[in-house]
């Protein structure tokens, strides 16, 4: 089967899961219930401070309560939530608190994904009844080619919520992905979904070590995981619905529009938010926060709504900064960040 082309080199084949279609307009909020997990993936590309950590967070927001996940769901107007780790079905009771928790304040309608490397009925069984829509089971390299042994079959079997497979497209494994799309046909899952190979801080050595390398100096995408997948589409894209996420389509898609979405709920009078998704916002420097706001507020009528004194700095609407900062007797800059919890700066510029 010819598989159908997406935006920045992804594809699929008969259609997308639920939880892709909600991930493709960036109204999926990530949940990382834990960093801990019981595999040790030689790819796995969680950071250093996520990675064997039994830490949680909502897209870039270190939660310490459970309200932390609403108001970030809140904050980018999030339809859905894809809970991974780690494996969040080692920490069952807190991972099914959450996904009741999102159902209960968002309703029936907020589709919840889930990745796991467990194979249990009984857990899959009380992740259904807490309201799981979508489970998505990431098998170990190892069993690809036999994923008969794992009992996965008995663990599904009857299962009302959505199942299916999502791995690496790693290069030199096209047996073992095309064993397993035939064994999700023969099984009655619902797809596969292959991820195009990336990497990160944390699995770099090893990714080198078996002789992987980036396909360019600007990605972070491993060379030959594209055609791994374009090769397994075509060979068995037909007998299930299979659909190959590249690395690129995660940053240019996935997370600039999941940027845009939280952008637009969360920017100030004084924000700017660029056509990326990034927030604009003239920042003043000086020991003298107070003064600088009663400045800028009397000798040049700068309205309120325009200014605030945030994170150590006054931080002001950038068109009204830029035409001030000549005059002005502190260090001023634009500065462009990302609209997230972390507030990530990307650039500064000095003016004036």
């Amino acid at each position: 089967m010819r598989p159908i082309p997406m935006e920045s080199s992804s594809w699929y084949t008969k259609r997308l899961p639920r939880g892709c279609r909600l991930c493709r307009q960036g109204a999926k909020m990530v949940l990382l219930v834990t960093g801990r997990c019981g595999e040790s993936c030689y790819y796995c590309p969680l950071s250093e401070a996520k990675k064997g950590r039994d830490v949680v967070y909502a897209n870039e927001l270190r939660v310490a309560s459970d309200e932390d996940i609403v108001r970030e769901a809140e904050a980018m107007g999030a339809r859905g939530t894809g809970i991974t780790g780690g494996d969040p079905l080692l920490i069952m009771d807190r991972t099914v608190r959450y996904v009741r928790l999102l159902k209960e304040r968002f309703g029936t309608a907020h589709h919840i994904h889930l990745y796991t490397a467990t194979v249990d009925r009984e857990r899959f069984l009380r992740l259904q009844e807490a309201g799981l829509d979508e489970l998505r089971v990431h098998p170990p390299i190892r069993h690809w080619g036999r994923l008969g042994d794992l009992g996965l079959t008995e663990a599904v079997e009857g299962l009302d919520m959505k199942v299916g497979f999502e791995v690496p497209a790693v290069p030199g494994e096209g047996e073992g992905l095309i064993a397993l799309c035939r064994f999700a046909a023969a099984n009655g899952l619902a797809f596969v979904n292959l991820n195009e190979l990336e990497v990160s801080e944390t699995n770099c050595q090893a990714l080198l070590a078996r002789g992987l390398h980036v396909r360019s100096d600007v990605s972070s995408a491993i060379e030959g995981s594209e055609r791994t997948a374009m090769a397994v589409m075509e060979e068995v894209g037909d007998a299930v619905p299979v659909h190959f996420c590249s690395s690129s389509f995660k940053d240019r898609v996935q997370l600039r529009e999941r940027l845009k979405r939280r952008a637009k709920r969360v920017a100030r009078p004084l924000d700017l938010v660029t056509s990326e998704g990034m927030v604009l916002l003239g920042v003043v420097e000086t020991q003298d926060l107070e003064g600088a706001y009663r400045l800028l507020r009397d000798a040049h009528g700068v309205p309120a709504e325009l200014m605030a004194i945030e994170r150590g700095r006054l931080e002001v609407a950038p068109w009204v900064l830029e035409a001030l900062a000549p005059g002005l007797p502190f260090p001023c800059f634009l500065v462009e960040e990302y609209p997230t919890a972390d507030r990530l700066e990307v650039e500064r510029r000095p003016l004036g």
